[in-house]
């Protein structure tokens, strides 16, 4: 588990550690190292000049050989250099289940959620409606949720500094007890000649700096924001659409990599995750292109995607609800829309980035592959019953209440039967 936190305290000044250990156990001492930047770190205005406010010091500490499934409980503290200390309150979480553990596993995925003001005060963009109902959904239901996905746009802070904490500090009583995983999005990253795939101004000067060090992602080199991770019977790849993802790239070669490594014996749940829609949807801004999607996202991609047999594709960036039959180059490959039994012989996609920012309208027109529509606040959850049950959800974030579902129901063999694309082309004859 990594546990991350922001202080004023440099360690110059005082040393960060978590004093943590099984609950009701025995409790040991974990070291955190320190990071900061600074005004020059910024790529642009409002984050340089109107919008900068120093961040203080982020601290990250690793805590290492966990019991799967083991409640720990854990407190920040700082030591100064007479010896005394200062102490966070007193927190708790639960280690991840090991790698194809069979185990019951709930999982919450959607985009674009933000952050608004609880007194109902004015909000920077006024942007962001139902950014505090779904946050306040996934603390009434914690106890029913393992690990939280947050798919790109986190807190729309576009270069105001001062809004990351804001946003930190709205979800810190999900995130402080949870595992809370990002995904990178345009309202994080984008900024012209920093890397990024796209021109555009839309990071208001962080140009991914500021999420690249307040949040944690085990990858190698943070500003490339693409990762796998395992939890349980879930093998998890995450794309970051804000760097080129195109065949011969090396995002490219990451996500087959991905995709290619997980043994479905152990995890026989993949899924594949990023911010821009790269695979299906019917948001009038991607219709009126002609695209239904981010131009040259699934042209790339969606070879992958079939030849690893990845289970559910999901999005942010448009700000409502979707979800296709399982797909490949627009054909649905099965009929059913709620209770799929055996191989689905394509990837559902599902759109589901109205956590919060303001919704995106629907095209009028009708496409063959779109099952559900919806646009309003919401979220999906995952939950894994054991390798062969799979059941989705997609929330209202108002209400909690479920509004669409389907489940998944197979053998290890369904995911390993050969399909033409992914079979080895000596055995098409037979």
């Amino acid at each position: 588990m990594t546990v991350t936190w922001t202080s004023g305290y440099g360690i110059n000044e005082a040393e960060p550690f978590v004093e943590w250990g099984p609950k009701g156990g025995q409790q040991g001492h974990s070291p955190a190292g320190t990071l900061t930047f600074d005004r020059s770190s910024m790529c642009g205005a409002p984050a340089r000049t109107v919008g900068w406010r120093d961040p203080g010091f982020i601290h990250t500490s690793f805590l290492k050989e966990l019991w799967p499934n083991k409640m720990y409980t854990y407190k920040l503290g700082h030591r100064f250099l007479n010896g005394t200390c200062m102490w966070n309150q007193m927190h708790q979480f639960k280690s991840s289940p090991y790698p194809g553990q069979n185990s019951v596993q709930r999982v919450v995925i959607f985009g674009d959620m933000g952050k608004d003001e609880a007194d109902g005060s004015n909000e920077y963009n006024q942007f962001q409606p139902g950014a505090l109902n779904t946050t306040n959904q996934l603390i009434n239901d914690l106890e029913n949720i393992d690990i939280v996905f947050h798919i790109g746009d986190i807190c729309y802070a576009n270069g105001y500094i001062s809004q990351w904490d804001q946003f930190t500090s709205q979800i810190e009583p999900i995130a402080s007890t949870i595992p809370y995983m990002l995904a990178s999005g345009n309202h994080e990253r984008d900024w012209p000649g920093t890397g990024s795939f796209y021109g555009n101004m839309d990071s208001g000067g962080e140009c991914g700096v500021l999420v690249q060090n307040m949040f944690y992602v085990p990858t190698v080199n943070r500003d490339k924001f693409w990762y796998s991770t395992d939890y349980g019977m879930f093998r998890f790849c995450i794309a970051d659409t804000e760097h080129d993802w195109r065949q011969g790239t090396e995002q490219y070669n990451f996500i087959e990599h991905c995709l290619a490594s997980v043994d479905r014996q152990k995890q026989p749940w993949l899924i594949f995750l990023a911010h821009r829609v790269l695979g299906y949807s019917s948001d009038a801004s991607y219709a009126d292109e002609g695209s239904f999607a981010e131009p040259m996202g699934r042209e790339s991609l969606q070879k992958l995607w079939q030849m690893y047999k990845v289970d559910i594709a999901i999005f942010g960036h448009v700000h409502n609800y979707e979800r296709t039959c399982p797909i490949y180059q627009n054909i649905c490959t099965n009929n059913e829309k709620h209770l799929y039994k055996g191989a689905l012989n394509g990837t559902i996609h599902v759109a589901a980035g109205g956590a919060g920012a303001s919704l995106s309208e629907f095209t009028p027109i009708q496409t063959k592959w779109s099952i559900f529509r919806d646009y309003d606040h919401g979220f999906v959850k995952l939950t894994a019953f054991d390798h062969s049950n799979l059941l989705f959800e997609y929330k209202k974030s108002r209400d909690g209440k479920v509004y669409d579902s389907f489940r998944i129901s197979r053998d290890y063999r369904d995911i390993l039967a050969c399909t033409v694309d992914s079979c080895p082309s000596m055995t098409l004859a037979s």
